[in-house]
């Protein structure tokens, strides 16, 4: 590939890119790239951390990054997760090497924990540094890459480390993108900010959309109303069978007409209309008969004037989704003591 073409499969499908001037500039370098995404292991695998991130650390890769999964695990300790159990954390960490695989993701990409990142004394030496170059009020207002709100570092004060460990480990692994959600947003711009001041190298900041919960209704500002593995009942795990995502999708929030916070519309936009360019809705002939969308903007104009009707558009999802997770569900029902373990580390 050239550089254009490279460009364009590491950007495709994101919804930010800082900067575009320095990707461009990063790419002319081929070889020697690096990037990363950090995960905390703590809990199941679902759409919005499944197939998004699996695609987008395909394209790294294939754009020729090396890449590297980082299995935050003093992270989610940090931030409660897993009731701050090490060997829980751990199980989930095997697990997600496991989901991923299953969605794709190549072999070349590698995982690494935290913990053997934070071996290093030098690894703390440059917590302190990136620390020392931040004010409590910027650490407090990067929590929201937890999911926690400021007010929670006055409880407890182990909360403010992580925004200097998550800067941190873009240094100590040498990165020139770090990739991630939008809920990441705040950290990668924290690295940005004070990484070239305390002498580390800049890194692109990559960022891919957030998935609204199955309950919807609500506007993505806050990351409350996202998709998440702690609450069951707002996913679709990338293992669900069938009938589990038949009936996740049948309550899902999806009112006519109406596209804010429609977790249905979401998965269109940014999941099938990316991975196949179009998607077909089977109806019934007094309703119109079978309809394809070929891109997502005629669909959403079509839902938008109601001539899409809800239920028409849950099924064609539905159908999509079962075919989309087939190759994870057969990757878990060959390997089924994986899901069982994390599961019962999960107590479910």
């Amino acid at each position: 590939m050239d550089l254009e073409e490279r460009f364009n499969l590491v950007v495709r499908d994101s919804v930010e890119v800082v900067t575009r001037e320095e990707l461009r500039a990063a790419l002319i370098q081929e070889e020697g790239l690096k990037a990363y995404v950090g995960l905390e292991p703590s809990g199941l695998v679902h759409l919005g951390t499944g197939p998004i991130m699996a695609r987008k650390v395909t394209d790294l890769s294939k754009a020729g990054f090396h890449v590297t999964i980082l299995l935050a695990d003093w992270h989610a300790y940090i931030n409660d997760k897993l009731w701050r159990d090490w060997e829980k954390i751990r199980t989930c960490g095997e697990y997600f090497v496991e989901a991923y695989r299953s969605l794709g993701v190549p072999e070349e990409v590698r995982f690494q924990y935290a913990s053997e990142l934070v071996a290093d004394s030098e690894y703390w030496r440059a917590v302190l540094r990136a620390s020392k170059a931040s004010t409590v009020a910027r650490i407090k207002r990067a929590l929201s890459i937890m999911g926690r709100q400021e007010e929670e570092a006055e409880l407890d004060a182990s909360k403010l480390i992580y925004p200097a460990m998550q800067v941190t480990d873009i240094h100590v692994l040498d990165l020139d993108l770090a990739l991630g959600g939008m809920d990441q947003r705040r950290a990668h711009m924290l690295y940005r900010d004070i990484g070239p001041k305390l002498g580390w190298k800049q890194a692109v900041a990559l960022h891919t959309p957030m998935l609204s919960s199955l309950q919807g209704g609500g506007r993505m500002d806050s990351w409350d109303l996202k998709m998440s593995k702690s609450k069951p009942e707002t996913c679709i795990f990338i293992h669900d069978s069938p009938q589990e995502i038949e009936a996740k999708i049948g309550k899902a929030y999806c009112p006519a007409g109406e596209t804010e916070g429609n977790p249905i519309l979401e998965f269109c936009q940014y999941i099938f209309f990316p991975e196949s360019g179009s998607l077909k809705v089977e109806r019934e002939s007094r309703h119109g008969g079978d309809v394809v969308f070929e891109d997502y903007a005629s669909l959403e104009t079509a839902y938008i004037q109601r001539k899409l009707h809800p239920q028409d558009l849950k099924g064609a999802v539905t159908r999509y989704l079962v075919d989309l997770l087939a190759d994870s569900r057969e990757y878990f029902d060959k390997r089924p003591e994986a899901l069982e373990k994390v599961k019962a580390a999960l107590g479910i």
